[in-house]
């Protein structure tokens, strides 16, 4: 192909538009992908509105699978029509302090897509070699892109975490991450305690893999968890900072709020609920793309998945709106024609069979 669609917002806060260009062409230490399926993350809400500084008109879109289509100059180790994912972390300078210890994810240029350069709601995009991680056979586009945002941030702040096999852990939120926290927790061999508003994801919590719900509308969340025996860790994956507080005495001594959703709230905390017992609280970014790497294998090793409604990289206006709302179950994946069949139609997934429920 010599022209490609991309999903342009002219200026903050304005709308998608469908704009052909010329394909864009790599270059030293870069690819061209061929992108198959894109994730709407909520994080696109702030990039639409200008809560991050980036050039308009603009492209995002930071969930991206697809495949190599060219390669620029001085890339060697990959090869055109490898099947690759990009997520958050799109490339890192390896300059800076960070990158000279080996810390690229805390990257002081760290590329950011549809920040740093133009992102993934396109027919194809180029991105930084160091930005890519190999999707495994058995997963699809669909189930792969989401990998690179919202899988990676729950399966990589668990495996770091204070938490081992048989501590308790508690998710607290079933949406777009937790539902995949929920998941991983439980393949990781954690005891796993889902939390969310209402009895109406219980039995949708169960089939995920958590071994107990906790209601927050109708029971103290921290005495239960305290019942339970205390938390080792609660993966904050709501977007409410309140929820968030009112968790945190729910810790066992030694535990860990690790937070992975968030808003610009502040979580309320004393100092008498974390001294006497040694909590922490514990902000965790995304992960490099070895990290995002390692989520896939994971996820096709064990069965995780991420449930996704699919929509076409036309219909993103309808997708994006989908995701804001708050009612997709649970993530939204936009496809290109490149994918295939499944492009340019809506395909909902909520009741996707997991493997390991027998």
């Amino acid at each position: 192909m010599s022209t490609i669609r991309s999903a342009q917002i002219a200026e903050a806060g304005g709308a998608f538009g469908l704009v052909t260009d010329q394909i864009p062409e790599p270059g030293r230490g870069e690819v061209r992908l061929t992108v198959e399926a894109v994730g709407v993350c909520h994080t696109d809400h702030y990039f639409v509105n200008g809560g991050y500084p980036v050039e308009w008109p603009a492209v995002f879109g930071h969930e991206i699978a697809g495949r190599i289509d060219a390669l620029g100059e001085g890339v060697d180790g990959w090869t055109v029509g490898e099947r690759v994912a990009v997520g958050w972390f799109g490339g890192n300078c390896g300059t800076c302090g960070a990158c000279r210890g080996g810390d690229f994810i805390h990257c002081a240029e760290v590329k950011v897509p549809g920040w740093h350069y133009s992102g993934g709601y396109a027919d194809a995009t180029v991105v930084p070699v160091s930005a890519l991680a190999r999707i495994p056979q058995d997963l699809s586009a669909v189930d792969a892109a989401p990998m690179g945002c919202a899988g990676v941030a729950t399966f990589n702040s668990l495996r770091r975490s204070v938490a081992r096999p048989g501590d308790l852990v508690a998710v607290l939120g079933i949406g777009g991450l937790g539902h995949l926290g929920v998941q991983f927790a439980n393949k990781m061999g954690f005891e796993v305690a889902a939390i969310a508003r209402g009895d109406g994801k219980a039995e949708l919590a169960r089939r995920l893999g958590a071994h107990h719900y906790i209601d927050s509308t109708a029971v103290d969340v921290s005495a239960e968890l305290q019942r339970l025996g205390g938390a080792k860790v609660v993966l904050a994956t709501a977007m409410s900072s309140a929820a968030m507080s009112a968790a945190i005495d729910g810790l066992a001594p030694s535990g860990e709020l690790l937070v992975v959703g968030a808003t610009p709230e502040p979580i309320e905390v004393s100092p008498f609920q974390i001294l006497p017992t040694s909590r922490t609280i514990h902000g965790h970014p995304s992960g490099t793309a070895k990290d995002v790497e390692d989520t896939m294998r994971f996820a096709a090793l064990t069965g995780v998945r991420p449930m996704t409604e699919t929509y076409g990289l036309d219909e993103i206006s309808a997708g994006y709106d989908r995701m804001l709302s708050g009612k997709a179950r649970f993530r939204v994946v936009l496809t290109t024609d490149n994918l295939g069949p499944v492009g340019g139609r809506r395909r909902r997934v909520l009741d996707r069979q997991f493997r390991f429920l027998g």
